[in-house]
């Protein structure tokens, strides 16, 4: 069917199968797994960071990141971990989102590994001290954490990486062809008074001090 500016798109789930040819293979139709076994443990024993996936009530979707040193995630059994929640904007998208609509997905990275590992099931927001202590860093504990009960595990494979060459150094564009943070943040914001430079040095310093 036609869409406007997106011309033809796909309306029904046979369509799509039509389009992608065969079904999934027998490795990909049996690889989810529902508990932490040793591997994905070690995954995130690993990983130093992770992309959390939420939405709200209505559907309207969130993706935000999160990240520390390899090991931050607390896995408290094969059913159960815990992601700190370390100091932000205060924002808080993903907690606001969990509060409406526990589900959530995740995908961990390790540098340098292609593959990636998902997790998905439900979320809720820890504030208990006892699960939120051995998480300190720096010698603050986080005031809050997202606790994850698992529904599923699976390994991804690595031709998204692959493909954008994440982990190769020599693909990346030099330092002056990057995008400025700063102004985009002006030019989205629009304060009165607010240049570039004061926003670099904001950044700067909300980088350098408030980290934890």
């Amino acid at each position: 069917m036609s869409n406007g500016a997106f011309g033809q798109t796909v309306s029904s789930e046979d369509e799509l199968q039509s389009l992608l040819g065969s079904t999934p293979s027998k490795l990909a139709a049996n690889k989810v797994i529902t508990e932490l076994d040793e591997h994905c443990r070690d995954f995130l024993a690993k990983s130093p960071f992770v992309v959390v996936s939420t939405s709200d009530a209505s559907g309207s979707c969130d993706v935000s990141p999160r990240g520390d040193a390899p090991g931050f995630v607390r896995v408290l059994d094969e059913n159960r971990l815990v992601i700190p929640e370390r100091p932000g904007n205060k924002r808080a998208d993903s907690l606001r989102n969990i509060l409406n609509n526990p589900r959530i997905g995740l995908i961990f990275l390790i540098p340098g590994l292609e593959e990636t590992l998902r997790i998905n099931g439900r979320a809720c927001i820890v504030r208990d001290p006892d699960v939120l202590e051995p998480m300190s860093a720096q010698g603050k504990a986080p005031t809050l954490g997202i606790g994850v009960e698992v529904e599923e595990c699976f390994v991804h494979c690595a031709k998204a990486l692959k493909r954008s060459k994440l982990w190769q150094p020599e693909s990346w564009a030099s330092r002056d062809q990057l995008p400025n943070p700063a102004q985009m943040l002006r030019d989205h914001c629009k304060l009165p008074g607010l240049t570039t430079e004061d926003i670099a040095q904001s950044l700067q310093e909300s980088y350098t001090k408030r980290l934890y």
